[in-house]
């Protein structure tokens, strides 16, 4: 992963989020290959390197507030102008 400016994103940082994340719902899962992409903000190019975490948790209005309020924190921790969250219903057999 890497901040908006190039530099790497510290281990520390990932950490953390994802400590975050498995305290608050039990569980935190995410891909380790780097997902890589373009894109553009205000006529400036950027190049991401990404990972993919995911968490699986009811969907609760609780949850969602959550999450809205963590993409704010992560936007701070990651030094990013967005970070994009989905959301899927699944099922669990």
């Amino acid at each position: 992963m890497r901040l908006n400016d190039g530099t790497p994103v510290p281990d520390e940082t990932i950490a953390e989020t994802l400590i975050e994340l498995e305290e608050r719902f039990g569980a935190v899962s995410c891909e380790t290959q780097t997902i890589r992409g373009r894109w553009r903000s205000d006529g400036e190019s950027y190049r991401d390197d990404l990972i993919r975490v995911f968490v699986d948790v009811p969907d609760l209005p609780e949850n969602r507030t959550y999450f809205i309020e963590c993409k704010e924190r992560l936007k701070a921790r990651f030094q990013q102008l967005d970070i994009w969250m989905t959301t899927y219903q699944i099922e669990v057999l």
